[in-house]
């Protein structure tokens, strides 16, 4: 069995892999990784925050998204948190903004 990843090296490396499928599939626009793995604050236990923006018109339900999630979980062998960019909580989204690495 594959390991999970550990860096966000590897992270950028599968998405940018996948990202044709990921675009094609699931209809996004960006996708980004933000949080402890950028900052190279991960453990072992840490869940991977991945930041996508859709086409306005086209953002996906809450059984797609789930089923976005699983599928980048599947890929990353971790537990992956979705977060789209529109619905960032205005608090948060300048720190997010500024630490995010785009694929």
């Amino acid at each position: 069995m594959k390991q999970s990843v550990k860096s966000v090296e590897e992270v950028k490396a599968i998405l940018k892999e996948h990202k044709a499928e990921v675009i094609q599939k699931y209809r996004v626009r960006e996708i980004g990784i933000f949080g402890s793995f950028v900052r190279g604050e991960q453990k072992r236990r840490s869940d991977i925050d991945i930041l996508v923006e859709f086409d306005p018109r086209n953002i996906p339900g809450l059984i797609r998204l789930s089923e976005m999630e699983r599928y980048l979980e599947k890929l990353l062998r971790k537990k992956v948190d979705v977060v789209i960019k529109s619905g960032i909580r205005p608090e948060l989204k300048k720190g997010i903004l500024k630490e995010v690495v785009y694929i």
